[in-house]
């Protein structure tokens, strides 16, 4: 005979107290997914971008490349390019080039590159703006900008942004590199061999040099993402941990409540074990439904997320399944249950011990 086939005293009320338990349960669990899965969405997500995008090897100047247009001494000079490009190890060698100018006292952030699929615009290839500067001056596709004292036709517009005020102008490396007085930020290259050998190889033939394989630009997205990860993770486990607490709270009152019931459970048969299993597997309950509700609304917070603002920060191709990968489904459900239950054993351990005449006596 079941537990729950039983009429219970104030089953109204602990009705509304285990909907307001399973809330914090919802939000604890939301707060930790939304949180979570953007981070795992986005290290993922960057990941098979440096996969498809980048070649086996890119190189650059060993004072860490001139990124935001810093000194010249950072870029690579005319002769280690060619001392590179004449390297058997690599093949299909590219130029790309970075720096920073000023266009109507804008400061403008250029990006000179060959492989345009790591852009997401519309329009087409040559000379792509950000859409802060379609905002600020009114440009669209067809009207031409004056960058370094030179003009160019505008061809595509990104929603991808730097933010701070600054505009970012992509423009066909055979252009930009130009307009940089022929300063090369970095080269990328395919390997014959191993990409690690190959990186060895420039390192110590090439003075002055730095080169990343795939590989190593993956380890550093980990390493920087798992310490964010497990920071906002403890903080989002906050929410979870005080939803967990309050079901022990809810189920010593419920317990508290039910003492002449149990009592009568007891007196027609039910063992210690089918009291502490039942009043376990209520806390368990409590859990599990309320981890799968915060997980359908983190889900959809994070589907909203990905609309609305996924084109501004270039990431249009993210999908659900980045940021929720099954074993953070599993996890979280599986976890949130465990925990409800591990939370409900005390005031199960509780009830189950109760003494049959005092319950039957109780008021």
């Amino acid at each position: 005979m079941s537990i729950y086939k039983l009429s219970f005293k104030n089953l109204k009320r602990r009705k509304l107290r285990s909907a307001l338990t399973m809330l914090g349960i919802i939000i604890g669990v939301a707060t930790l997914v939304l949180l979570i899965g953007a981070g795992t969405g986005m290290q993922s997500y960057m990941k098979e971008q440096t996969e498809t995008m980048m070649g086996d090897i890119s190189i650059y100047n060993s004072s860490g490349g001139a990124f935001m247009g810093s000194s010249g001494d950072s870029y690579l000079n005319n002769k280690t390019v060619s001392q590179i490009k004449n390297m058997s190890q690599l093949y299909d060698i590219k130029e790309e080039t970075q720096f920073t100018t000023e266009m109507n006292r804008i400061p403008l952030f250029v990006f000179g590159i060959n492989k345009w699929d790591q852009v997401k615009f519309n329009g087409t290839a040559g000379l792509v703006i950000d859409q802060s500067l379609v905002d600020k001056f009114g440009y669209k596709i067809g009207d031409e900008i004056t960058i370094k004292g030179k003009k160019f036709t505008v061809t595509g517009i990104t929603q991808q942004s730097a933010g701070m005020g600054m505009g970012i102008v992509y423009l066909d490396v055979e252009k930009a590199i130009p307009l940089n007085d022929y300063k090369v930020t970095s080269l990328t290259a395919s390997a014959k061999g191993d990409p690690e050998s190959a990186k060895k190889d420039v390192e110590s033939q090439v003075p002055g040099t730095m080169a990343m394989t795939q590989s190593d630009f993956t380890k550093q997205i980990d390493n920087m993402m798992n310490g964010i990860m497990l920071f906002i993770g403890a903080i989002a486990s906050i929410g979870l941990l005080v939803g967990v607490i309050s079901i022990v709270n809810i189920m010593l009152v419920n317990v508290t409540e039910r003492t002449r019931e149990i009592g009568v459970l007891k007196a027609i048969g039910f063992t210690n074990r089918e009291i502490l299993g039942s009043i376990l597997m209520e806390a368990g309950l409590l859990g599990f439904i309320g981890a799968l509700v915060g997980l359908v609304m983190a889900a959809i917070l994070l589907q909203l997320g990905i609309i609305f603002f996924g084109p501004l920060l270039g990431m249009e191709e993210v999908s659900l399944i980045h940021m929720l990968p099954p074993w953070l489904v599993l996890a979280v459900v599986g976890g949130a249950t465990v925990l409800s239950i591990l939370a409900g054993f005390y005031p199960a351990w509780r009830a189950s011990r109760f003494n049959v005449v005092e319950a039957l006596r109780y008021d």
